[in-house]
């Protein structure tokens, strides 16, 4: 590409070597989740949330099990300002949930927010100003003193607001574009409002660090959040907290990463939603750990029901392919992925293992409040004799033989090709009951009676157009005794005859389904269902319907 030249790194390695957190394997326990949904996700709305939706969001976000959550800048509109002091005054925060509020380091943003916070059971202060060489260079043009004079101020006022204000405040500060910040000077700024703070075991303060433009990838993100956890004073005493962006499509990992270098609390929002390509996505990440079996303590458990408010609320599209809540994320149209799925879940109700370990499927779709049916296999002209088997099985409880399900399959699958779309279950139902099930054309079977002796000897009672007549035949079992009476008066001649039965375990539980395949002279193999209450009927049944699916070719 052109112009390739004028692009560089923007980022900063640590002064040292950071790479502790390589050693680890995975995240092994939750960290503090923090929701910015209200604020940083709300700020990025093309139509920001009113008071009355802000309020339905905030009720979301507790019952997901969100513990701190940031409500908004509270000095920046008088709707920001009023949603606060409605959950306040109406009592609306649980005991349990931390609200948090951003502010500026400017006096008059910060005595606004103080204002806000009249009363408040607990809250965190958010306290943040920009570090970053270009926001010192070109937006305030200012030196590295002049931007720790900034912080450090805002940090004393904090104290001094606290002071004055009924409530109960944590405080947090953030070197804003910590990303493209110096490494030594984030850590000296970050350092110079510890030093005001003076956090206590009792009184713990947070050092956010954003990657408020996401910059490098994600283990240089790493190693930074490792140096500034090594070196921070009164470390025992610092709740280290990352807020990624998704600039560069690595929210989720610069999180993950960053959680293995020393982080125990993220920022971020349900869905990614956000400035530009939007904050992390903490939806991802919960599950994520869900998947290695670690409970994130967030509940996603119904997640179709989480995306119905959301998408409401926000007027935002969760996509298809978003990973865990996305419509096709745990969707197979794939022939030889249908086929693993139907083996893999046919597999787990056989052995009944303790894990989940289903091919293609990362974790249970059951447990986020999906449903197999409909959700995992969906088909369409790439699909298989498989998935199209297991779609008849599951919503249906017809067990069709692997053959018979092959045959089947290339049908449905011309079907969709044709009509260039995907079919739903009850048009794939609908063309498996015109074609295989209880045929009746050219030859209708009307009943039977049967003599047993040391033959089956049977009288068969069958209509062929107008006229309806019997016909005779005799075997060594019933339905041999039918199919040779048939042969005889057709004057066919079919062999192999393939035979499976079960009862239905779906709809009317009184009937029993029965499939029948024959095989003719050339090799081709003709398929038929029958469908009734008493077993030995919906056998004879499907071996007319074979017949007459032999009779049109």
């Amino acid at each position: 590409m052109k112009n390739v030249e004028k692009y560089a790194r923007g980022y900063f390695m640590p002064p040292e070597t950071s790479l502790s957190w390589t050693q680890k394997e995975y995240i092994t326990e939750a960290p503090i989740w923090c929701s910015v949904d209200l604020r940083d996700g709300n700020q990025a709305l093309i139509v920001p949330m009113n008071l009355e939706e802000k309020l339905e969001y905030f009720k979301l976000l507790v019952e997901i099990g969100f513990k701190e959550i940031e409500v908004g800048f509270p000095a920046a509109s008088e709707t920001e300002f009023t949603f606060l002091r409605t959950l306040i005054e109406q009592d609306l925060i649980p005991d349990d949930v931390t609200i948090q509020v951003l502010t500026q380091s400017r006096e008059h943003i910060i005595r606004k927010t103080f204002e806000s916070l009249k009363g408040a059971k607990k809250a965190v202060v958010h306290l943040y100003n920009s570090t970053s060489v270009a926001q010192r260079e070109q937006v305030f043009r200012k030196s590295k003193q002049e931007i720790i004079d900034i912080a450090v101020s805002g940090a004393k006022l904090l104290k001094e607001c606290a002071a004055e204000t009924e409530g109960n405040f944590q405080f947090q500060y953030s070197p804003e574009s910590f990303t493209g910040t110096e490494i030594e000077f984030a850590l000296d700024i970050c350092n110079s409002v510890l030093d005001v703070w003076q956090p206590t075991a009792e009184n713990p303060v947070i050092i956010n660090l954003p990657a408020t433009v996401s910059m490098s990838m994600p283990h240089v993100y790493a190693s930074q959040i490792e140096y500034m956890s090594e070196h921070l004073s009164f470390r025992e005493h610092v709740i280290l907290s990352v807020h990624p962006h998704n600039d560069r499509g690595t929210g989720v990992a610069d999180a993950e990463l960053g959680m293995l270098a020393g982080a125990q609390r993220v920022e971020g929002t349900l869905f990614g939603n956000g400035e530009r390509t939007g904050n992390v996505d903490i939806v991802t990440l919960a599950l994520n750990m869900y998947s290695h079996g670690v409970d994130p303590k967030l509940n996603f458990e119904n997640i179709p029901a989480i995306i119905s408010v959301y998408e409401r609320l926000t007027k935002m599209k969760v996509s298809e392919r978003h990973p865990y809540g996305g419509e096709l994320v745990f969707t197979a149209f794939s022939g030889s992925h249908q086929d693993a799925i139907a083996k893999g879940m046919k597999w787990r109700e056989e052995q009944e293992p303790r894990h989940w370990s289903v091919p293609y499927l990362l974790i249970d779709p059951k447990d986020i409040g999906r449903e197999y049916e409909g959700d995992i296999i969906r088909i369409n002209s790439q699909s298989g004799k498989g998935g199209i088997g297991y779609v008849l099985q599951l919503k249906y409880g017809l067990d069709l033989p692997a053959k018979m399900r092959e045959n089947f399959g290339y049908f449905v699958k011309n079907v969709s090709d044709q009509q260039q779309k995907e079919l739903m279950p009850d048009e794939i139902y609908d063309i498996f009951v015109k074609e295989y099930v209880n045929i009746t054309s050219p030859v209708e079977f009307i009943k039977y009676r049967m003599t047993d002796n040391e033959d089956f000897h049977t009288t068969v009672t069958i209509r062929t157009g107008h006229e309806v007549k019997e016909i005779e035949g005799t075997g060594n079992g019933r339905l041999d005794a039918i199919s040779n009476a048939l042969q005889t008066e057709l004057g066919m001649n079919y062999t192999d005859l393939i035979y499976k039965e079960h009862a239905l375990e779906t709809g009317s539980k009184s009937q029993a389904v029965s499939y029948i395949g024959i095989t003719a002279a050339d090799g081709s193999v003709y398929w038929g269902c029958g469908i009734d209450v008493d077993i030995m009927t919906s056998s004879v049944k499907a071996l007319f319907s074979a017949v007459n699916q032999f009779s049109r070719n």
